[in-house]
């Protein structure tokens, strides 16, 4: 009985010893600072369809540096895109879902291997101009209107998995893809939720099996997907009355300088080489 004990206790000293590391440089602040940002953006992410991709990478470079951004955020999605599949689930578009997974799984593979490889300076580099991107994209998306069947959906859904696999922010791209297949409402919602679970995973098991994924990584990663699933939840409840325009305009005001922010400091870092 004594070993039992003995034993149970070393396995709470060695977690709690894990967490105090992963930890280990970041203040209660700022560790506020995280939980704040990611509630809001999964309240966000359940209106709009994106935001967490978009915000979290503004407090979380500073803090664990670029390279270990995009592992967090993926792996947090799942627990955030669970909350909205869960809340919106009976109006996931199936035969859709399917045809994106096939066409942007495969890429989104190789893109997260390639992002293993790339230095902080190259990941901060990469994550601080998608960022940028998204906005000027999804405005140019949506003025086009473009229209979409399955074979089109397959192709752009290729496209997609290469910019999801090793970035944030490219929600925008799946929402753009599958409201030109003719998903509109809470199916746009439901199904981005699932694609993102599905998509996400993948990137998870490269990111596992590169050895990205330390205990730091996890810790952040549930912090964030702990404190972001209820806002799924908050997000249904006001899906039809929250004026959707504001939040978007700041989303893209935040994101734009961030973004800039995220190149500029890394260009700075790389002519200090």
């Amino acid at each position: 009985m004594k070993r039992f004990r003995h034993r149970a206790d070393s396995i709470r000293t060695q977690r709690a010893s894990h967490l105090s590391t992963a930890f280990a440089d970041v203040s209660i602040y700022q560790l506020l600072l995280v939980a704040a940002v990611a509630l809001f953006a999964s309240v966000l992410g359940g209106v709009a369809g994106y935001g967490t991709g978009a915000l979290m990478p503004l407090v979380l470079v500073p803090m664990v540096g670029a390279e270990n951004v995009v592992p967090i955020i993926a792996i947090a999605g799942l627990m955030t895109n669970t909350g909205r599949m869960i809340a919106f689930l009976r109006d996931v578009e199936w035969h859709r879902a399917l045809i994106v997974v096939a066409g942007g799984v495969p890429p989104c593979l190789i893109t997260a291997y390639g992002y293993t490889l790339l230095t902080g300076i190259g990941a901060q580099i990469v994550i601080g101009s998608m960022l940028i991107l998204t906005v000027p994209l999804r405005y140019m998306l949506r003025r086009r209107a473009i229209v979409l069947g399955d074979r089109g959906l397959f192709f752009g859904s290729i496209g997609y998995g290469a910019a999801v696999g090793g970035t944030v922010g490219a929600g925008v791209i799946l929402l753009s893809l599958l409201m030109a297949a003719g998903l509109t409402g809470a199916a746009v919602i439901a199904t981005d939720a699932m694609l993102s679970i599905i998509i996400t995973g993948a990137r998870v098991v490269v990111f596992g099996f590169a050895g990205a994924i330390t205990s730091q990584v996890i810790a952040f990663a549930l912090l964030i997907g702990c404190v972001a699933f209820p806002g799924a939840f908050f997000a249904k409840a006001f899906v039809k009355r929250m004026p959707l325009h504001v939040h978007t305009a700041i989303l893209d005001a935040v994101v734009l300088i961030g973004g800039g922010a995220m190149v500029f400091g890394a260009a700075l870092k790389w002519l200090g080489h």
